[in-house]
């Protein structure tokens, strides 16, 4: 296929509707009779219902519904939200009913859903139902949560402890037994979220003369959304369509199927209306999933040289009160720990905990970041200790190319191997480093120090595992009028599948990505799909879309061919007809060619020819496709303010070939600004009852566009071998490696000061309270 796309940095086909104002989200969807629903919420982090009282609420002029657990549908007072994951380990399991039964055990769950002509009707008539809750012993801390005596998470549990799970390589006691150096860390990463421009919501319409469902919900995967409306619900598969418009934002917690998506639609199905909910700003504060909190007590060996040995350590991590998405996300955590190293020996254990806090589910990075930042402050740590140059302590122990595949000896959450198939490590660090002109900084730093002010550099390397299967689909379609459509379960947030989808498709027929349309987000479009998560859409749902576009252009070109009295290879495809090589003037159109795809009425088709111009393909990768890069930061630290600034951030990439350098610039962006925050701002804090703290954004704080610097990208291309491709995901890279880079800067610029840094983010007090702490330990 001539490649005319591929690989050119084209405007994004999105962005016009988006620009003038018409893009399309659930909130700017009106149906006829449309009501409007609000959830009644549990004020207290752990209790037990004792009564519910919704007269008042019910007797409201306005009021359509009250709804209760006990007037939900029978299947949803029977049935808890499915475990998307299931895994060995997870030894205790929590699933929340729909609606509370007769306990709650975070602030935010949802008890009961409040139905009215209006939302402004439907938020007074929630203030009007009487909840009777008797408080129960609450966990506010996971490592609480494992003490002898702590109040248990749930009523009737035996334990706290959800998951307990080893991961283990090497001979680790010979590692440390042998080993010239011991250093240990204690290292504390706070919970944060998401916090997408565009709240989570949806729509449910159920038609009571067809009983079909259909469910308009912000998402990040329709399919998923189906299949657990079908384990909730008794319907059909083909009364049941899910449709995702325009998302403003998903970052993982809109990959998960929530509570108000059932209860919606069962307020849809007791009332006879359409019945739409949006998230107000405070319920995603309270309701949303987050992600984290994270203690490891880690420790690494190395030999004289610096040369590692091996890593151990324990993982604790809050998982929240239930466990939706199983023990994914602590299990990348200790998956990734190795990073670009060589590490002969690991061991780590993972003890997730359940706690009176919001469920925690993957967002951006999903574990990654905080894995990346133990090694890398291990590493600082060797480097401090052996008198070396952090880089320098890198360099030795980087996995070289000719490596490649190496196996790291440790099991990813799909259960596979964690085999790296492709990149060349030592380079893209050397790429960063060259750019900041690292070699000159201990100098700068030294002049900035005689000025009193305190700069600092700080690196941070990481290897993400990217394309995760099982599969995603894309239909190519050529129809009469010529058209082309591409169809894919691969739901976007802003990651361009409009436009890279178009670039891949468009080459097999040699026009432009204008020629191409694609659509996403609706169940009824192709059967099945997993979703947008874990940059995984460029290598799954790119692959399709390359497989199935190549499948139809062949058959273009044989029918072309049998047509033109020529054979296929002497056919060639270029701006819409499959035209005769060479000086002749003979072409089909695509619209002829279809036409004579689908035959005459009372006609044979041609000897084994099936009708239409069309191809689903489903690309499962055998092995994750794994993307690296290097973020190096330079910083200056107010040592009487703790403010932070950012005097440089660079980048270097490697998410294999790329489809499109701008698109892939915008999503590095977009993470490096996700970093800054869990970096340097981003704090869910909460008291000792559990009750959240920071519930709007003047208590959580984002980072500003003035807080973000420009960010100096620098693509590197290591074609994977596991896809036809070559390419890697690129849409969490940016973030991975960015927070640790930051905040290692902040230690190098502090180090003058004997601050020791084992935690994120690092908020302006916090950074004076650091400050004081060091000054105390010197006078002490």
């Amino acid at each position: 296929m001539q490649m005319r796309s591929f690989g050119q940095s084209i405007k994004r086909k999105e962005d016009p509707a988006f620009l003038t104002g018409k893009g399309r989200y659930v909130d700017d969807i009106e149906l006829p009779n449309m009501a409007h629903a609000a959830f009644v919420r549990s004020p207290l982090a752990h209790a037990k219902i004792k009564s519910i009282d919704a007269s008042a609420a019910r007797a409201m002029d306005g009021v359509i519904a009250v709804i209760t657990y006990h007037e939900l549908p029978e299947t949803l007072r029977q049935r808890r939200l499915p475990l998307v994951v299931p895994v060995e380990s997870l030894t205790n399991p929590r699933l929340p009913y729909t609606l509370a039964r007769d306990e709650v055990c975070y602030v935010g769950e949802a008890i009961a859903i409040v139905v009215a002509e209006n939302r402004y009707i439907a938020e007074d008539a929630v203030a009007q139902v009487m909840v009777d809750l008797e408080p129960l012993g609450v966990v506010a801390d996971c490592r609480a949560g494992l003490l002898e005596g702590a109040p248990r998470s749930h009523l009737g549990a035996d334990s706290n402890i959800a998951a307990t799970m080893p991961s283990v390589t090497g001979d680790i006691d010979a590692a440390f037994s042998n080993a010239r150096h011991v250093f240990k860390e204690s290292i504390f990463q706070h919970r944060g979220g998401a916090f997408f421009m565009e709240c989570r919501g949806a729509i449910a319409h159920y038609d009571q003369f067809s009983e079909n469902l259909l469910v308009y919900v912000s998402s990040q995967g329709v399919h998923r959304i189906k299949r657990s409306f079908h384990e909730l619900f008794d319907i059909q598969d083909s009364k049941l369509r899910i449709v995702t418009p325009d998302v403003g934002g998903g970052f993982g917690p809109k990959g998960s199927y929530y509570v108000e998506y059932g209860a919606v639609a069962a307020a849809s199905m007791a009332t006879g209306r359409p019945v739409k909910w949006i998230e107000d700003r405070r319920e995603n504060f309270v309701a949303t999933h987050q992600e984290r909190d994270q203690y490891w007590d880690v420790e690494i060996a190395v030999d004289e040289n610096a040369k590692i040995l091996g890593v151990r350590g324990t993982l604790t991590h809050d998982n929240g009160a239930y466990t939706p998405w199983g023990i994914v996300l602590p299990w990348i955590s200790v998956a990734t720990v190795p990073g670009p190293y060589v590490i002969p020996a690991y061991d780590m254990t993972l003890i997730s905990v359940i706690t009176n806090k919001v469920p925690t589910t993957p967002v951006r990075g999903a574990g990654r970041p905080q894995a990346v930042f133990v090694m890398e402050r291990l590493l600082e740590r060797v480097a401090k200790e052996l008198g070396l140059d952090p880089a320098e302590v890198r360099r030795r122990n980087f996995i070289k190319p000719e490596q490649m595949p190496y196996d790291v000896g440790v099991i990813f959450r799909d259960g596979r191997p964690v085999v790296y198939d492709s990149g060349d490590y030592p380079k893209c660090q050397e790429v960063a480093l060259e750019a900041v002109n690292y070699e000159a900084f201990a100098e700068r730093q030294k002049a900035a120090l005689s000025e009193s002010r305190y700069i600092g550099i700080g690196i941070g390397n990481a290897v993400e595992a990217t394309g995760l299967g099982p599969y995603e689909g894309v239909t190519v379609r050529i129809g009469t009028n010529g058209n082309i459509t591409a169809y894919t379960g691969a739901t976007p947030q802003g990651q361009a599948h409009k436009t890279t989808l178009a670039q891949i498709v468009a080459d097999h027929f040699g026009v432009s990505i204008d020629a191409v349309t694609v659509e996403t987000g609706d169940t009824s479009n192709i059967s099945f799909g997993i979703g947008t998560f874990a940059s995984r859409t460029a290598v799954n749902a790119g692959s399709s879309a390359h497989l199935a576009g190549q499948a139809v252009a062949t058959k273009v070109r044989e029918i072309a061919a049998q047509l033109l009295e020529v054979e296929p290879d002497d056919i060639e495809l270029t701006d819409g007809v499959a035209r005769v090589k060479g000086p002749s003037n003979r072409f089909k159109t695509l619209r002829e060619l279809a036409v004579y795809s689908l035959g005459k009425p009372g006609f044979s088709l041609a000897p084994g020819m099936t009708p239409g111009l069309e191809n689903t393909a489903y690309f499962t990768p055998t092995q994750s496709s794994y993307a690296n890069g290097t973020s190096v930061a330079e910083v200056e630290v107010d040592v009487e303010t703790g403010r932070v600034h950012i005097n440089r951030l660079v980048m270097s990439h490697d998410c294999g070939r790329v489809i499109n350098p701008m698109v892939v610039d915008g999503q590095v962006v977009g993470g490096v600004a996700h970093g800054v925050g869990n970096a340097l701002f981003e704090r869910m804090v909460h008291d000792d009852q559990a009750q959240p703290l920071s519930t709007n954004f003047g208590e959580y704080m984002l980072p500003l566009a003035a807080d973000v610097p420009r960010v100096e990208i620098h693509h590197q291309e290591t074609a994977s071998p596991n896809n036809p491709l070559g390419v890697k995901g690129a849409g969490e890279g940016g973030t991975i490696p960015t927070i640790v880079a930051i905040v290692n800067a902040v230690a190098n610029a502090l180090s003058p000061l004997g601050v020791h840094i084992a935690e994120a983010p690092l908020s302006p007090q916090r950074i004076i309270q650091l400050i004081d702490e060091a000054k105390a330990r010197s006078v002490a």
